[in-house]
């Protein structure tokens, strides 16, 4: 307390307590500075010139030299910049990977046995869609869904999806590392926020009582409460997605244009997406609206309370309103609705809503490369011109508003971008690199904001990302969750690896001389009776002497009672057994990356410890000093 007065009465004397000065941060000392001088001289407070807005301008003859930007803008902002720079420059290694997997993905473009046999199969008659005007179909139609499929869905992704895990726990480790060094280097490393505060609320007011913590478990319980119902309307919405790509897929596929018939569940996926996006949109201006709500609701003590409560409160929302459709088509499309006697009945319609014989995580790649492509292009082209449409040509005051949460949207952003990159990863490889080339630009566009079209973020301190760190880490095990549901549910890799060792021509015959996958999508269609359709269903007319007695669809079932077969326990015991592994493999990987990357630089311990032994070093040779007799005094080493 004593230490921020004498700053205050003394704002340039460096000499008379260079320990006080030591002591309290940069960035505060700068502010009081230029704050005390401002107020001798008379002037207002100082924003950035419309023409040069790093430089202060104040009445003609008073000026300030340009300060840096961590002592222009404070910590806080500094470390949003340098995080998201270590988080960018990390990137472009998970960028490179994703790259390969991808170029990898597509040298087998043509040459997957699977493929293959979707190709040739043009005599597999599969089951129609839905029971109203929806014709058969051959399995050979979908020869290129198949192989975008396999170019996807292979070896090389769940390769890159165990890397993604390993990645995300390296980065948020030397993150750590880094953010140790920087505050460190800004005096900030052991600064208390809590300490900071109080001693401002002295200088205010000497007499001041500090504010004592308060809990309610009443308001809680309503919060919580209100907080599940949101979070029900956010799922409710997804299922609404849902209802749109089911009666989407069969308009498209009675549409007289023989490409959307073609192409119905494609389009449909893709319109799906497009109108995810929308919602998205819409809901993250409802779902800030509702977390402020809520935040009032719980009456906070401290600002940093408070924005530590809204974080949670928006970025659960919004993770609900980014990835509930992702959710559903990743580990439910086609696995609820049972054979195609059992139709789901949408908007008065009875439907049939299942994944591609080649498998979902096509339908899922399309989701996210829309969304992602959406978001990143879109989304800041309109977030920059809403801002620049009221550029400061005219005067400082008409810049942009600043808010205690200008700074948390930039760094949501992100944060959603991270958990796209990180927890459905397995499915689109080029998402890191799509986010790559955004935060490349992000970086710039962020600064432009801040510099030219937004008025001046009031210097904040901080020594490190708040709660975002913890947001960061329950993300990277959400992603070790989800690439491991991924590669186990969505992905064929596990039924596929069961039918080479269990029932493929290499088991059953001994043969090396096929393809241990050949014989797979016949293994994988089940067959249904045209006869056991329910009466209501409208059975596409056929020309004469081409009279279907069954279909196929994706499934393992017996063609009798429809009942799970044998091969369906034993792949639900191997996806079981494989997500399990996963996720152990990634914890244990998880800890010793903890545990062989320090937290804290060993350069950051050894200054802390010298600091230590230099100041008790003083207070020991002064006490020792004192307590000698005169004559000894007179021979002690100065």
């Amino acid at each position: 307390f004593r230490k921020y007065q004498w700053l205050l009465r003394n704002p340039d004397d460096p000499g008379s307590r260079p320990d006080a000065r030591h002591d309290v941060p940069e960035t505060t000392r700068w502010v009081l500075s230029w704050a005390t001088d401002s107020q001798h001289l008379g002037l207002p407070f100082l924003r950035p010139s419309s023409r040069f807005p790093a430089q202060l301008t104040v009445l003609p003859g008073f000026s300030f030299p340009p300060p840096p930007a961590k002592q222009y803008f404070g910590e806080k902002v500094a470390l949003y910049f340098a995080w998201l720079g270590w988080y960018t420059c990390l990137l472009g290694v998970a960028a490179v990977a994703g790259l390969l997997t991808f170029v990898a993905g597509i040298t087998v473009f043509s040459s997957s046995q699977v493929s293959k046999e979707i190709c040739e199969a043009t005599d597999t008659i599969m089951c129609p869609l839905c029971d109203q005007k929806c014709p058969f179909w051959l399995l050979s139609d979908t020869c290129t869904y198949a192989k975008v499929t396999h170019m996807i869905d292979n070896e090389g992704t769940v390769l890159f999806a165990m890397f993604m895990a390993i990645w995300a726990t390296v980065f948020l480790e030397l993150w750590k590392r880094k953010r140790a060094t920087v505050v460190t280097t800004w005096d900030l490393y052991r600064w208390d926020e809590e300490e900071e505060e109080l001693a401002m609320e002295l200088i205010n007011d000497t007499e001041h009582k500090p504010q004592q913590y308060q809990h309610s478990y009443f308001r809680s319980t309503i919060i919580l409460l209100l907080v599940l119902v949101m979070i029900a309307v956010l799922i409710g919405i997804a299922h609404g997605l849902v209802i749109y790509r089911v009666v989407a897929t069969a308009f498209f596929t009675q549409s007289d244009f023989e490409f959307l018939r073609d192409q119905a569940n494609t389009m449909a996926v893709m319109t799906g997406a497009v109108l995810h996006y929308i919602t998205i949109v819409i809901m993250t201006k409802v779902n800030r609206h509702v977390a402020l709500y809520l935040c009032d609701l719980e009456n906070p003590r401290t600002l940093s309370q408070r924005e530590n409560n809204f974080t949670v409160k928006i970025f659960t929302f919004q993770f609900f309103t980014n990835f509930s459709s992702l959710i559903y088509i990743a580990f439910f499309l086609g696995r609820i609705n049972g054979h195609p006697g059992n139709y789901v009945r949408v908007a008065g319609k009875w439907r049939l809503e299942e994944c591609h014989p080649s498998g979902c995580i096509t339908d899922l790649f399309i989701q996210m490369a829309t969304i992602m492509v959406l978001k990143q292009t879109i989304s800041n082209v309109v977030e920059y011109l809403k801002e620049a449409c009221r550029r400061q040509w005219v005067n400082n005051y008409r810049l942009s508003k600043v808010e205690f949460l200008s700074l948390f949207d930039e760094f949501l952003e992100m944060v959603i971008q991270y958990s796209f990159t990180t927890i459905f990863v397995a499915a689109f490889p080029l998402a890191p690199l799509l986010a790559f080339c955004n935060n490349l630009l992000e970086i710039r566009l962020d600064a432009i904001k801040m510099m030219r079209l937004r008025r001046r973020i009031v210097p904040w301190k901080a020594n490190d990302i708040g709660i975002w760190l913890q947001v960061l880490e329950a993300i990277g095990i959400l992603a070790v969750i989800g690439n491991g549901l991924v590669i186990a549910i969505t992905s064929d890799f596990i039924p596929m690896q069961v039918y080479k060792y269990t029932y493929s021509p290499c088991m059953t015959e001994n043969s090396t001389a096929v393809d241990c996958s050949t014989g797979y999508i016949n293994h994988s269609l089940s067959i249904f009776r045209v006869q056991d359709f329910e009466s209501h269903t409208r059975i596409p007319e056929m020309p004469p002497g081409h009279e279907i007695t069954e279909c196929r669809y994706r499934d393992y079932r017996n063609a009798d009672d429809y009942s799970y077969t044998v091969q369906f326990w034993h792949i639900f015991a191997a996806r079981l057994a494989f997500l399990i592994l996963f996720e152990h493999a990634a914890l244990c990987v998880k800890l010793i990356a903890a545990w062989y990357v320090p937290d804290v630089p060993k350069s950051v311990k050894n200054q802390f410890r010298d600091r230590k032994y230099n100041n008790l070093y003083k207070e020991l040779r002064g006490r020792v000093c004192w307590a000698l007799p005169f004559s000894e005094k007179r021979k002690a080493p100065s």
